[in-house]
């Protein structure tokens, strides 16, 4: 009986020291969670506090990356807009350019066939100033007349008016004592022109003034102011 009570009393001991180590599983497992849940508070604050110091970083490349395409956007779109620019001012010069060929084509085109037609308006002005422009022939000139001035043909050329040799022919030259310059006296062949064009110049008889009329005039002029010519 002594004996086995010291045994009890170890054996007694060893469950109490048994009780005390084994715990509650419940109590465990919420130990184990709120270690592992302070485990990854720490585990996810690093990262976020890592990624917080880098996505300044980060977000200052991605702006130079923009910046640096916005840059080439620009440059680029300065680039196709003198492009279109020069494009269009070579159109604007093709356009004028072909349109002042156009009109030249015609105007010769036009001058051409007109020329042809001098003549037989030389007849119409013949006829008229001889009186044989009656009746039918009298209506077929002046169709033909009014049909050629709305073509543009002009005619020009009149007596008295001065001599200008670069819309005049002279045919015939004289000297006339009631002129003070090269003027013209007849008109042989009518001018004619298509707006500032001379087709056909007007061909006429000039008269120019008498050789020495102005410097007998001023002989008698000085004669005058020293008081007659010298006697004896």
């Amino acid at each position: 009986m002594t004996e086995e009570t010291p045994g009890f009393d170890k054996h007694g001991e060893h469950d109490a020291h048994d009780e005390h180590e084994v715990k509650d599983p419940s109590e465990a497992n919420s130990a184990g969670t709120e270690a592992d849940g302070a485990a990854s508070d720490d585990t996810t604050d690093a990262p976020a506090e890592k990624a917080g110091a880098s996505a300044p970083t980060g977000d200052a490349a991605k702006v130079t990356a923009l910046t640096a395409q916005l840059d080439q956007a620009r440059t680029a779109l300065t680039e196709r807009t003198g492009d279109l620019q020069r494009v269009q001012a070579e159109y604007q010069n093709y356009r004028r350019r072909v349109d002042r060929d156009r009109i030249t084509v015609k105007e010769i085109a036009t001058a051409s066939l007109l020329t042809e037609l001098l003549p037989v308006l030389d007849d119409i002005g013949r006829a008229r100033e001889h009186g044989e422009l009656v009746g039918g022939f009298k209506s077929v000139a002046e169709s033909l007349e009014t049909a050629v001035a709305k073509m543009g043909l002009q005619q020009f050329g009149k007596e008295g008016e001065p001599f200008d040799p670069t819309i005049h022919e002279a045919l015939m030259h004289s000297y006339a004592p009631d002129v003070t310059e090269t003027t013209c006296v007849a008109v042989l062949q009518p001018g004619y022109r298509i707006g500032e064009r001379t087709i056909r110049p007007a061909r006429v008889a000039v008269a120019e003034p008498q050789p020495g009329a102005a410097g007998g005039k001023d002989e008698a002029a000085n004669d005058e102011e020293s008081g007659g010519p010298d006697e004896g």
